[in-house]
């Protein structure tokens, strides 16, 4: 499970550092493609199989289906991490983030999520007064 916020940097060659608590679940290779808000997922190659299964099952005839799918495995890049456990963002993926140096790089869950510093503060400014106010049940079982 990716827990946590870390907050390496992107270098001249559009590299980053993957944070030390997600090297062991990456090492073998991961996936990194468009997110939701504008931010880049990062999924091990397990775990993106497994998504790429759950979205395929969404009918042919779905329209909504067919352009998720195609949005989001249209900018997927396969990486697999260096002995310096450094992974190289593609260009279009980085414009696709507004990625500048100064990265966030969270844990998800299931997976771990690449933003810009500076748009990811601004987001969880913007969404800790929503996630304080919450009074109802959003997630099931959980309040």
């Amino acid at each position: 499970m990716f827990l946590g916020t870390f907050t390496p940097k992107l270098d001249d060659k559009g590299r980053l550092i993957l944070p030390a608590k997600f090297r062991d679940e990456l090492a073998e290779g991961l996936v990194i493609t468009r997110g939701q808000e504008r931010c880049l997922y990062v999924f091990s190659e397990h775990e993106f199989s497994e998504m790429h299964d759950r979205i395929r099952q969404a009918p042919i005839t779905s329209k909504q289906g067919r352009d998720y799918l195609r949005v989001f495995l249209s900018g997927a890049h396969a990486e697999t991490p260096d002995k310096q456990s450094r992974v190289t963002i593609p260009s279009a993926l980085r414009e696709y983030a507004g990625l500048g140096r100064e990265l966030a790089v969270i844990g998800a869950g299931t997976r771990a999520e690449i933003w810009d510093a500076e748009a990811w503060q601004e987001y969880l400014t913007e969404q800790e007064s929503a996630f304080s106010a919450v009074e109802e049940e959003v997630i099931p079982g959980m309040f």
